[in-house]
């Protein structure tokens, strides 16, 4: 899977004609939908070609996850236990609907006994999983990262699905996630037509702490890697501050440099692809 996953694309499992055509879109995840993009009559058969196409080989261009329903549903459940009888092997499972650290562990389990390395995405998007966001993100070690999930949320709450009304909420996954070390998704923009819309929302997302956001259309791909990459200035100024930083407290552009801009320093380093 490729090491740097600023991008999560969105594909529906229904359309396998388009799974090949969005693994060229510049995304560095796509993730083939089972649960929201599918309507209940089609689950079967979008089950059937998205295990198909993560039974091929992967080229490592690109990493693949799969969206399974909630494993609290029946669909879920058949997605897993398809999933752990076939020959995918989706790099990632990514969980909706996760409120307890419990189902984690469940696929965890599940994903164990059939001998899949696949590792796993939970998907907080409800009052509930909010609250419980720290233990969900201690739950297992085969966890990579949290996802923010902002419309089902917001419907939860009886909020707007925009960035303030929900400012609270996106902090404390961001939070959860550091604590625990791993990466943490925002929410996909749902505007297709809105580009400064999603300009001003994915730089939001960077500041905050964001190390991947999701789209739902090709198009937006590149402005989220874009915002998701250092300059070449942040590099180069990472770089000195390392050098520096090796010396003791030190001086750099002006600034005073310690451990924690150091910190700081690495994690622009790492986004950029390079080895810390």
């Amino acid at each position: 899977m490729t090491t740097r996953r600023r991008s999560w694309l969105f594909t529906p499992a229904t359309k396998a004609d388009r799974f090949d055509r969005a693994a060229e879109a510049g995304a560095d995840v796509l993730i083939i939908d089972l649960e929201d993009a599918v309507a209940p009559a089609d689950k079967a058969g979008a089950r059937t070609a998205a295990l198909d196409w993560l039974a091929k080989p992967a080229d490592g261009r690109i990493g693949r996850a799969l969206r399974v329903n909630a494993p609290t549903t029946a669909f879920g459940l058949e997605d897993l236990l398809a999933l752990a009888r076939s020959d995918a092997r989706p790099d990632v499972v990514v969980i909706p609907k996760t409120e307890s650290p419990d189902v984690l562990r469940l696929v965890d389990g599940l994903l164990a006994d059939a001998g899949k390395p696949t590792r796993l995405v939970a998907l907080v998007e409800s009052a509930r999983g909010i609250a419980n966001a720290d233990a969900i993100a201690q739950a297992t070690p085969r966890l990579e990262a949290l996802f923010f999930g902002a419309a089902d949320l917001a419907a939860d709450l009886g909020a707007e699905v925009a960035w303030e009304p929900l400012l609270g909420a996106r902090s404390r996954v961001v939070v959860a996630a550091a604590q625990a070390g791993i990466a943490v998704i925002d929410s996909p923009f749902f505007s297709i037509t809105d580009e400064d819309g999603l300009a001003v929302e994915v730089r939001a997302a960077v500041r905050m702490g964001f190390t991947a956001k999701a789209a739902i259309h090709p198009k937006q791909v590149a402005a989220i890697n874009a915002a998701l990459t250092p300059t070449p200035d942040q590099v180069a100024q990472a770089r000195r501050i390392l050098v520096e930083n090796a010396k003791g407290v030190g001086i750099v552009d002006g600034r005073m440099i310690d451990e924690a801009v150091a910190r700081k320093a690495r994690r622009v380093l790492a986004a950029a692809g390079e080895a810390v």
